[in-house]
């Protein structure tokens, strides 16, 4: 049985059309084999097409939830936003609160919110180390770059609180689980900010 490579342009295709998150469409399309209305359709059962929808609007109500560890060793506080009152007071939102407060007290500990935050002198001296990783262990000079992409996307994926793996089902990330939450919802859901402290550190980490 031959394999459809889902290809950057091909998720763009389906982003285009849909508005739905590039993860959600990469899903969608491994799910439907490549094929790009079956994909759409997925995305419509999931409630995650009308996304884009969604992502211009105001979200200037929600919650601030704290989560202290069993041992209190560890501290959070997170604001995690939607468009109205009536939806920041149901049950399942402030559910997703605590779920979020949770996974950003659990050992993922994430340091920034999302790619966007990451200092570029960060990424600078994550490259310097990968490069010179992979020409100590003799990598062809035609791969380091790719290596180092590879290894600065890992990087992101696990410093970066929305493409972490959720601490409760690893299947899904903090922002698939902000998009399902927020498609159930038909509000915008965002993670504003948030702050972890540590035990014996010497800020919030």
């Amino acid at each position: 049985m031959s394999v459809v490579e889902i290809t950057a342009a091909l998720v763009k295709q389906l982003r285009d059309a849909t508005g739905a998150g590039m993860m959600d469409c990469k899903k969608a399309l491994i799910g439907s084999d490549g094929d790009l209305d079956r994909a759409a359709e997925i995305l419509r059962e999931k409630g995650l097409a009308s996304a884009a929808k969604r992502a211009d609007r105001a979200a200037d109500q929600g919650r601030i939830d704290a989560y202290i560890h069993f041992n209190n060793t560890v501290g959070v506080l997170v604001e995690v936003n939607c468009e109205t009152d009536f939806v920041a007071n149901t049950d399942e939102f402030a559910r997703l609160v605590k779920d979020v407060a949770l996974h950003i007290a659990s050992p993922a500990a994430p340091t920034y919110l999302s790619r966007d935050e990451v200092p570029a002198s960060v990424l600078d001296d994550e490259r310097r180390i990968a490069e010179a990783q992979a020409r100590e262990q003799g990598k062809p000079e035609n791969v380091v770059p790719r290596i180092v992409e590879g290894k600065i996307e890992a990087y992101l994926k696990d410093h970066c609180l929305l493409e972490q793996p959720f601490v409760k089902d690893d299947s899904t990330t903090i922002q698939e689980l902000l998009d399902e939450v927020g498609a159930k919802l038909g509000e915008k859901v965002v993670v504003r900010r948030f702050v972890r402290y540590k035990l014996g550190e010497g800020g919030p980490a």
